[in-house]
């Protein structure tokens, strides 16, 4: 018996202090630029047997990788080389771990002979609906008519049982509300979806796909103009939403913010209940009566899937650039496999599991989610509410959640609340967190709360379908660092002169992947792929390197930690945002504004990137930064994000610039940077 779990859930707050204690006091004198990041969680072999990468290595990597093989552990970085080198052998084997299903089998995994598309081409000649391959049942990995798919609780409802839906509910479901978009919609149509991440939207977002359509996902916390953007560079033909938003005990409109956007035809899905009680316009639907066009046919609940090649788009998402319109990401059929497979190999998710991340479908990490639960026969559980308080922390206890994905802002949130307190987190057996810069402190009572688990560290892009950079349970883990790049998944570190640093070489610098990945974009809906991506990257053995946009610091150790954007772009709470978008909504704040910059700032203890107005005011004009970081915060969450704020303001005579008057952001950060710095010391 583990008697640790003896222990009364009431004096784990004490435990936290003496193992931060015991952290702090151990690592006291540690010199990381020496020695790497202090390390807090450690693989053991006997674990390292059972996990899915490590099940994996024990069967094959005798075979693939002869006698230089030792064990999951030992071997990690010698396989994950391997897997770089040779895709088609790490793919063949780990489909046949993943619920993916052809219609007609593809040639081969990986066509690399055509120069001219440095990705290459996956799959080429298959056939399959990533839809249907989340619906049906699979005797490997283990998935059954009666096997949980879904469990949520509305918010409010903390003493009832977890709601549930098991698979064959949800593709009842899924193939009734497909009969529906039969009738409303033409095949081929783009249909965007602006929802909390609920049952109904998944079952939604399946049967759009399975239909044969085209999801374009929008997060439920954009203002109407962000909507209408997206809805015009999709040439959406409708759009299912919400009445209102439950959040916090309170409700908001969402409905009436999407007619803002002037949708040519909108669904809309009650919040709470069966029914909305409210007026919609004449050519609108309610959920109900969607739902009458197909509960009409003989039989409503089936339905035979549309078939597409693998290059075929089946989701539309947004990615913020550096000027104007956000890009247009389009996800294939394939790009789901990659998601998958990235939480298969890193988050070590398997049948029994039970996957919770607060999120949107809006947003790159809902779609992972969704496809990283159904394609490895795991259960999404889902909140529908504000994960901010403890009724978010006792629905992870009571649906006995196993794999918990976060941001660092919400993690702080929970830990200076103290609302999880007294909550059983035991049955979880990792976490995750992306988004943003993560706090040693913060991560540390996370990962307390269920007797220190490790938190697997996630950087991606919407664009790659996945990510770049993880930790993993084969390997030592650092708080807030990444310990590996993905399986398959190469990259190197540039100097400023565009060469790549040698792979062993603590450094830091712009990332550069290498192309060959599968389901990241080969095209942009709004914008030349080719200019964005690959345009005046350099080679590297014969590969045209793909931009990504990070600075990456490459520790000793073979630790990576990312220390911002190249590009104008920033994290803000999670969410990429550029500095033009900004910038634009803030010059209109108010009269005395000539011209601003913004930047964003990690602050130097960790945690969310600050965002930074710099200031030029109009000559003749007075005005104090206070003031006007109100009006900015104002401005940007009335035509961006309800949730951005602006942490400092700072009035400037004049903007660094280039010869040819270019804005100098970057030296703005430096600049920031080295004032947050003297303010720390102080």
């Amino acid at each position: 018996m583990n008697m640790i779990h003896e222990i009364p859930l009431y004096s784990t707050y004490i435990f936290l202090q003496l193992h931060q204690l015991v952290y702090n006091s151990v690592y006291s004198h540690w010199d990381s630029s020496l020695l790497g990041p202090p390390l807090y969680w450690f693989p053991s072999l006997y674990e390292s047997y059972n996990t899915n990468l490590g099940r994996l290595m024990e069967a094959h990597g005798p075979r693939l990788l002869g006698k230089s093989y030792q064990d999951p552990i030992t071997s990690f970085s010698t396989f994950h080389n391997f897997t770089v080198k040779n895709p088609e052998i790490y793919w063949s084997l780990v489909l046949k771990e993943l619920s993916v299903w052809f219609r007609e089998a593809p040639r081969r995994i990986l066509d690399d002979t055509d120069s001219s598309i440095p990705g290459g081409t996956w799959f080429p000649g298959a056939l399959l609906n990533i839809s249907e391959c989340c619906l049906l049942p699979t005797s490997y990995p283990r998935k059954m008519d009666n096997s949980l798919a879904i469990v949520w609780r509305e918010e409010g409802a903390d003493d009832l049982p977890v709601c549930q839906l098991t698979l064959k509910q949800l593709r009842e479901q899924v193939m009734l509300v497909a009969n529906a978009l039969d009738a409303t919609f033409a095949k081929g149509d783009v249909i965007a979806i602006d929802m909390q991440m609920t049952p109904n939207a998944v079952i939604i977002y399946l049967a759009i796909i399975l239909s044969g359509r085209i999801v374009v996902s929008i997060a439920d916390s954009f203002a109407a103009k962000e909507i209408a953007t997206r809805l015009r560079i999709s040439k959406a033909k409708g759009i299912f939403t919400q009445d209102f938003i439950v959040r916090g005990g309170r409700r908001f409109p969402l409905y009436s913010r999407v007619l803002e956007a002037a949708p040519n035809l909108a669904i809309v899905v009650p919040a709470v209940g069966e029914s909305i009680n409210m007026s919609i316009r004449k050519q609108d639907i309610s959920w109900k009566d969607f739902l009458t066009r197909a509960s009409q046919l003989t039989r409503p609940h089936e339905y035979s899937p549309v078939y597409q090649s693998g290059d075929s788009i089946t989701h539309i998402l947004f990615s913020s650039g550096t000027t104007g319109d956000p890009k247009a990401v389009p996800w294939t059929q394939l790009s789901p496999i990659q998601a998958a497979a990235d939480s298969w190999a890193h988050m070590d998710i398997r049948v029994g599991d039970v996957m919770c991340w607060p999120t949107n479908l809006g947003w790159v990490v809902g779609p992972i989610l969704l496809y990283g639960c159904f394609l490895n026969g795991a259960t999404l559980a889902l909140y529908n509410g504000s994960p901010l308080g403890r009724g978010f922390g006792k629905f992870v206890q009571d649906a006995r959640v196993s794999i918990l994905g976060t941001v660092p802002s919400l993690v702080k949130t929970w830990k200076n609340s103290h609302c999880m307190d007294g909550l059983d987190w035991t049955s979880l057996r990792v976490f995750a967190s992306s988004g943003e810069a993560s706090n040693v402190d913060d991560d540390l009572w996370l990962s307390s709360r269920a007797y220190y688990k490790p938190i697997i560290e996630v950087c991606g892009g919407t664009e790659l379908a996945g990510s770049y950079l993880q930790g993993s349970l084969l390997q030592p883990q650092a708080f807030g660092a990444f310990s590996t790049p993905t399986m398959s998944s190469g990259f190197v570190i540039l100097d400023d002169c565009g060469n790549p640093y040698p792979e062993d070489q603590a450094c830091e610098g712009e990332v550069a992947l290498f192309p060959l990945r599968l389901g990241a974009t080969d095209r942009l809906l709004n914008a030349d792929h080719e200019e964005v991506y690959f345009k005046g990257m350099p080679l590297y053995k014969g590969m045209r390197l793909r931009r990504h946009g990070d600075i990456v610091k490459r520790s000793v150790g073979g630790f990576f930690l990312v220390q911002g954007r190249a590009d104008d772009t920033m994290n803000l709470g999670g969410i990429k945002t550029s500095s033009v978008e900004i910038e634009r909504a803030c010059n209109q704040a108010d009269d005395s504004v000539l011209e601003t910059a913004a930047v964003g700032a990690a602050p130097l203890q960790g945690g969310p990137e600050m965002l930074v107005l710099f200031v030029i005011l109009k000559e003749g004009t007075v005005s104090d930064p206070e003031s006007l970081r109100m009006k900015f915060s104002k401005a940007i969450q009335r035509s961006l994000n309800p949730l951005f704020k602006v942490n400092l303001v700072k009035i400037l005579p004049e903007f660094p610039r280039t010869v040819t008057n270019k804005l100098l952001r970057r030296v703005l950060r430096d600049q920031i940077k080295q004032e947050l710095s003297v303010r720390s010391r102080i």
